[in-house]
């Protein structure tokens, strides 16, 4: 962490301050517009400027059949599974909590890196013990006992550790297809496949845009576009490239706690000491999954890390 100074420290500031943000934005964007509306097109208008931008600074699209394939499906994990869940699942839960669930990917991570063929992590002692925690922090968000789970409003949570998986194993494939494709074009095709995707399952469940749109939804889906997709990406993948990825990874530890104090200080949501105890389950057994894992080699730690699935490659 010393060693982040200059631009370094300010990426790796925006994306810990913008990701954490982008739960409130998103809350309350889905308080006026339906969830799947919302989001996709969020998605496919980030992907089509980003896309734009890549086309302009003269990268070439894949030719190959198959690399569109791969793309539409890592499109589909990450953005109609993975941010499709938050999305839907805001309706539901606090900002704060739908931050703290999704810090559970990194346990999904764990968890299909060692099972997906292909890859050298092992589920040994500290690992399994971390799984165990986050799912032991997970039912403690839920606030409710085995006996009470039944009778729970659980559809948030639910679709929070469901999307979390989903995020996860596109993850874990990203890493294992290793795409030749440069990183910004890619991640404009996976956002903009996503976003069809997304717009697509609104309009099978017969969302519908409201007649009037209040100024701080429409705020809100500006922040997501600009600040959330397209800027946080291009930090990210700067910080990817000047930073060990052990570093950037504690970016997932801070988000949380800024979509929790942004939720109690904007919208008053609670914060309850069986939340702040949640919490704390839930990183540290994050940490014991990041202490169990065997340290990626050099050329691992290049494809690390959620949002660079690609090797940068014309």
């Amino acid at each position: 962490m010393a060693a982040l100074r200059g631009r370094v420290l300010a990426a790796y500031l925006i994306v810990c301050i913008v990701w954490g943000s982008t739960y409130l934005a998103i809350r309350v964007g889905v308080m006026h517009i339906p969830p799947f509306l919302f989001a996709g097109v969020r998605f496919l208008t980030a992907g089509a400027i980003l896309g734009a931008f890549a086309l302009w600074r003269g990268e070439r699209l894949p030719r190959s059949g198959r690399v569109w394939g791969a793309l539409t499906l890592l499109g589909a994990l990450f953005f109609l599974g993975g941010n499709g869940g938050v999305v839907w699942a805001e309706q539901f839960v606090p900002s704060g909590l739908a931050a703290v669930y999704v810090v559970t990917v990194a346990l999904w991570t764990a968890a299909f890196d060692a099972l997906v063929p292909g890859g050298q992590a092992r589920l040994n002692g500290r690992v399994v013990t971390g799984l165990v925690l986050g799912f032991l922090g997970s039912m403690l968000l839920v606030g409710v006992t085995p006996a009470e789970l039944l009778h729970a409003e659980l559809r948030g949570p639910i679709a929070l550790i469901l999307g979390s998986a989903s995020w996860a194993l596109g993850t874990v494939l990203g890493k294992r297809l290793r795409l030749k494709v440069p990183v910004t074009l890619a991640s404009a095709a996976q956002m903009f496949a996503g976003g069809a995707l997304m717009l697509a399952a609104g309009l099978a469940s017969r969302e519908q845009v409201p007649a009037s749109i209040p100024p701080d939804a429409i705020a809100a889906f500006a922040y997501l576009v600009v600040f959330g997709s397209i800027l946080t990406f291009t930090a990210y993948t700067y910080l990817m490239r000047h930073a060990s990825p052990t570093v950037v990874g504690t970016a997932a530890y801070i988000n949380p706690v800024v979509a929790v104090l942004l939720g109690w200080l904007i919208l008053s949501e609670p914060i309850t000491a069986r939340t702040l105890l949640a919490m704390g389950i839930i990183l540290s057994s994050v940490l014991l999954i990041q202490l169990g894992t065997r340290p990626a080699t050099k050329e691992q730690a290049a494809d690390s890390g959620a949002g660079r699935l690609v090797e940068h490659e014309a």
